[in-house]
């Protein structure tokens, strides 16, 4: 078996076990290193990849991560990157994908950069809030902004 489906079956198995582990025993299960969670449309496009260089499952249903990586795609069969949300350290919610942390967060588009500290992305509402040390760099002409 190659090393990409060796990887593939142990995030598998790390989230079965997350998702039977209860809010008291989280502190039994051990944490996961170099791990990947691939999650995909009801018609099997790719949708989103959660990375993290350590997990660490807290309830069936929360993974807190350290240095997460979540790279957004289109949804479609091109498997276009939308964008990617890095942090040092965040609190992933599976079902409602919902991502928070404390501190910094970095937002990578073509068209923006968004940055700051004590965020909260809504993969739902394709949206990104950050409550402290906000910075903004647009890459795309923005002609009509301040008429």
């Amino acid at each position: 078996m190659r090393r990409l489906e060796k990887c593939r079956w142990a995030a598998a198995a790390l989230l079965a076990t997350a998702l039977h582990v209860t809010a008291e025993d989280s502190t039994l299960a051990p944490p996961a290193r170099n791990w990947t969670l691939p999650m995909f449309t009801k018609e099997g496009y790719r949708q989103m990849t959660i990375r993290g260089d350590e997990v660490h499952p807290v309830s069936n249903d929360r993974v807190d991560i350290v240095g997460m990586n979540v790279t957004v795609f289109s949804g479609g069969p091109d498997a276009k990157v939308d964008s990617v949300l890095l942090s040092p350290e965040a609190s992933f919610l599976l079902t409602e994908k919902v991502a928070r942390g404390s501190k910094s967060v970095r937002l990578v588009r073509d068209d923006v950069e968004v940055s700051g500290e004590g965020w909260t992305y809504l993969y739902n509402e394709k949206k990104v809030l950050i409550s402290r040390h906000a910075h903004i760099v647009f890459h795309t002409a923005l002609p009509d902004m301040l008429k």
